[in-house]
């Protein structure tokens, strides 16, 4: 009985601790006053700041409502164990058991204490020179995270591919939403390489291919990254590629240029002109923080031009040929089962990142 007791006492120490440290009071004054606001029947005279109230209501309460059901079972074991006889400590050492299982696993939210950490993300993938073989390599790394998100539960929805002349992808644009996205993908921004025997190639030659992942928060406010109108070129030109008449003879794709950056997105997915500039607006102020992130800058007007570095940045390798092996060139983190790894088991090389 004392053990318990002692095991209970560390257990709500750590949490409360825990709880004060995420500031959890506050978040449940502001998830409270969300509900008040999305009840309001007037709130859909405005859809857009419905959607989004809804949104982060809903990212929010997943959020803590694990939180208070842990902190209900804590409150209810302690009870238990004032009242209880000896023929129940069996039950309640595994209750307990279990609410230390959990709450260790609760703790991981503390990883996520970044600027962006609890947002949304943009995945952008992009071939890196070497034709089709790097276009197929960029099209296995699409499955990759798309099987990734499957496991893990991210929600991801396609905003632009361009797919290659024989193979594979030139560039690929995803929406990625769940809890705490960009903490977790974060890891992933930098060049992949590969290295395996080439399919398409007759004499089945060894063949190193690279590929850049680009892993950018959503910013859903304006006021998180301001950015200068007079700072932006923005050009409108004909829509290429395959996407219907209408796509294919307006100036509905555009192209925005952040010039003290040199940052450019393009999109030319959606059919109209308006579309694509609000999405190339998403993503220009996803590009934007994550540069302000990397310079460790104060603001977006003391951002340098940092784009053509970003091929510079080999983060993890992938061999396949003469051994297999996949490794990261930051944490040392490596895994033998690549086959498992472009399947979506990409969590190894995650945490490893996180606990680093």
């Amino acid at each position: 009985m004392e053990d318990l007791k002692k095991r209970l006492d560390l257990l709500t120490t750590a949490f409360r601790t825990t709880w004060k440290k995420l500031d959890l009071n506050d978040k449940f004054i502001e998830l409270e006053s969300l509900e008040e606001k999305i009840s309001d029947p007037n709130l859909w005279n405005n859809p857009d700041r419905a959607k989004k109230l809804n949104e982060e209501f809903s990212r929010l309460d997943l959020e803590l409502t694990p939180w208070r059901l842990l902190d209900t079972q804590v409150a209810d074991l302690a009870e238990l164990l004032d009242l209880c006889s000896d023929d129940l400590l069996d039950e309640l050492d595994r209750q307990l058991s279990t609410l230390e299982t959990d709450f260790a696993e609760l703790k991981q939210t503390l990883r996520f204490t970044g600027e962006f950490d609890k947002n949304h993300a943009i995945l952008r993938l992009t071939a890196g020179v070497g034709g089709t073989e790097a276009m197929d390599w960029a099209s296995m790394l699409e499955r990759m995270y798309l099987r990734f998100f499957e496991k893990i539960g991210f929600k991801s929805s396609l905003v632009e591919r361009v797919p290659g002349e024989e193979a594979g992808i030139k560039t690929a644009v995803y929406e990625v939403r769940g809890q705490n996205v960009y903490g977790t993908l974060k890891s992933e921004h930098g060049v992949h390489r590969l290295v395996r025997l080439s399919p398409f190639n007759a004499d089945n030659l060894r063949q190193t291919s690279f590929a850049l992942v680009e892993i950018l928060p959503i910013i859903d406010s304006d006021d998180e990254i301001v950015i200068d109108d007079k700072d932006l070129r923005i050009d409108v030109y004909h829509s290429g590629g395959h996407g219907g008449q209408s796509v294919n003879t307006t100036n509905s794709a555009v192209r925005i240029t952040h010039l003290p950056t040199n940052t450019v997105v393009a999109i030319q997915n959606e059919r109209s002109q308006l579309q694509n500039k609000e999405k190339a607006m998403e993503i220009l102020r996803g590009k934007l923080a994550q540069l302000k992130l990397e310079q460790q800058a104060e603001s977006i007007d003391k951002l340098r031009a940092g784009e053509s570095a970003k091929w510079g940045q080999q983060i993890r390798n992938y061999i396949l040929q003469p051994y297999k092996l996949v490794k990261d060139t930051r944490t040392k983190h490596e895994e033998t089962d690549v086959d498992a790894v472009l399947d979506g088991n990409l969590m190894p090389f995650i945490n490893a990142f996180l606990e680093s």
